[in-house]
């Protein structure tokens, strides 16, 4: 299972080429206007660095130096001590595994294995926000004091979050709230019922009426009937 896991991100990324997960901060005019832009300027510390990854987009926080403080889901700090396996960089395995079981940490990369290869963006967020930037030095100082192991959710505490948390005071993620209209909307939509009961019929043609199918093909398309 893992191993088809890791297969489906690492295909799934090729679809980044097509930005279909473009980050919910920018707009088609940023867009145009980077596409024109001059060279990014110099990092600042404190300053909230994003790199479009797979089909997100990842956040994090520049500590100068060339360094990055970010958050990933990762399992390797709960299986070993081992602070020179852990400071490797991640592998699919394990930021799979990492958000299969909400384990993650805070820390820190050089700016290199941040990026990933991607174009960095700089402190677009901010005109985007309701809270004013705090100053960057402290922005730096909150992030240090956050690194090391922390609970993962992919709703409620993901990389973005903790880096608009860092910046601005506030915990707050478009992307997670992109996902969640997208997926109201397709709760919403009464074909939603149509498939999931077609699914539901193929499953016990093909593995025989049990519990185990039989009720989730009654029980989910009713559900999203009511909730349609």
């Amino acid at each position: 299972m893992l191993q088809l896991l890791t297969f489906l991100v690492e295909k799934l990324s090729l679809l980044s080429n097509f930005k279909l997960f473009e980050s919910s901060w920018s707009d088609p005019e940023d867009r145009d206007r980077a596409a024109q832009r001059a060279p990014p300027p110099p990092l600042r510390r404190g300053d909230l660095l994003e790199v479009p990854r797979t089909l997100f987009t990842h956040y994090g926080i520049y500590l100068g130096d060339g360094r990055v403080a970010h958050l990933i889901p990762d399992i390797l700090p709960v299986l070993t001590n081992d602070t020179k396996l852990i400071s490797s960089v991640i592998t699919n395995k394990r930021l799979i595994l990492g958000c299969m079981f909400k384990c993650a940490t805070v820390r820190v990369d050089t700016l290199e294995d941040f990026a990933y290869g991607s174009n960095i963006l700089i402190n677009r967020t901010d005109r985007l926000m309701k809270n004013p930037a705090i100053p960057n030095e402290d922005v730096a100082k909150r992030a240090e004091k956050l690194i090391g192991a922390v609970p993962y959710s992919l709703l409620w505490y993901n990389c973005e979050h903790f880096a608009t948390y860092c910046r601005y005071g506030c915990a707050a993620s478009k992307q997670t709230e992109k996902f969640c209209e997208c997926l109201k909307s397709l709760i919403r939509d009464e074909r939603s019922v149509i498939v999931t009961g077609l699914l539901g019929m193929i499953s016990m043609v093909c593995f025989g009426m049990a519990p185990s199918t039989t009720l989730p093909t009654i029980l989910i398309p009713f559900t999203l009937w009511m909730a349609g």
